[in-house]
């Protein structure tokens, strides 16, 4: 018989907590699971309700919130208006550079990805001018 070898295989998707959650996800959360957790103690000490099924759901409204802050990313498409140029980041990068640049008026964007060149973005821009 002839040699053995290794067939690679995409492996991509195994590397997920429970398929649905990438790391950053799973981080996000659980630090806003985390201050669900701080703003049910804040208003049972404040409204004296002691419930369980309360808790729960204030730490779900909170997790599914920063689940959605870790995994949603902003569709690449022109109906998006204001947000067309944001097309494809996550939306806790876009957070994180308004906190980070907050009120400057200038904000620049570096494209990591380079799979558009400069000038193809330029024409892109010429052709909705002229529209």
């Amino acid at each position: 018989m002839g040699n053995s070898y290794f067939v690679p295989r995409n492996v991509k998707g195994e590397s997920r907590i429970l398929y649905i959650f990438t790391m950053k996800s799973f981080i996000f959360t659980l630090a806003a699971g985390v201050v669900g957790i701080g703003v049910w103690f804040l208003i049972s000490s404040l409204f004296a309700i002691d419930s369980l099924v309360a808790m729960l759901i204030c730490v779900a409204i909170f997790a599914v919130i920063g689940y959605l802050l870790g995994a949603l990313k902003i569709p690449d498409s022109p109906i998006m208006g204001i947000f067309r140029k944001a097309g494809g980041e996550y939306l806790s990068d876009i957070i994180l550079r308004f906190i980070t640049f907050g009120g400057k008026k200038k904000i620049y964007l570096y494209n990591y990805n380079r799979e558009k060149s400069v000038t193809e973005e330029m024409q892109a821009d010429k052709k909705e001018a002229r529209k």
